[in-house]
């Protein structure tokens, strides 16, 4: 069984309610095209930020390294979707992600503070679904969600790293605009 590193249960403040696992668990192709749209925003967001802050270079080094295992699991859930005959197609914005978007300010460097602790909220929510779906689901897509979870906890990471980092907030500054965001 997956279990979600405690860190990024405390992190999150408020676990997935245990309803949203039985209904994902049920609606698979769902649930398959969801990720697969995920994962193609993660990746354009990792390069958003290559194009915003470019005068970075270790900053845009990690961010390109990301970018590129969010599309290589971006293809790994369409290759499932192809052997099961789930077609793609593009879905909109989440609710969740869409309000965490809302929050965001417009003024540097607040800007890209808020955008990287958005993204550690949205990798450690990833982290914390996959871990709750994976025993849950058929034999060998329960062991690919499981196989996800350790890159969902390291993007989790990279994000707060670098919110820590390349924001110039303080650690206080930092918790407090979390806290907001949560």
């Amino acid at each position: 069984m997956a279990l979600v590193p405690v860190a990024i249960a405390e992190f999150l403040a408020v676990a997935t309610p245990a309803a949203w696992t039985r209904v994902a668990q049920t609606r698979i192709p769902e649930l398959l095209l969801d990720h697969a749209n995920c994962e193609l925003k993660a990746a354009s967001t990792a390069l958003g930020f290559l194009y915003r802050y470019p005068d970075r270079p270790q900053f845009v080094q990690r961010m390109s390294r990301l970018a590129r295992e969010e599309l290589r699991h971006f293809e790994q859930v369409r290759s499932i979707m192809l052997d099961r005959g789930v077609a793609f197609e593009r879905l909109s914005a989440s609710r969740y992600a869409g309000e965490l978007r809302k929050a965001v300010r417009p003024d540097e460097p607040q800007k890209l503070l808020d955008l990287l602790l958005i993204g550690a909220l949205i990798e450690a929510r990833s982290c914390e679904r996959f871990a709750q779906l994976a025993p849950k689901l058929p034999p060998q897509l329960g062991r690919f969600y499981n196989g996800l979870l350790a890159s969902e906890a390291r993007h989790f990471e990279h994000y707060i790293a670098f919110a820590h980092r390349e924001s110039g907030a303080s650690a206080e500054d930092i918790d407090r605009r979390l806290q907001e965001l949560r």
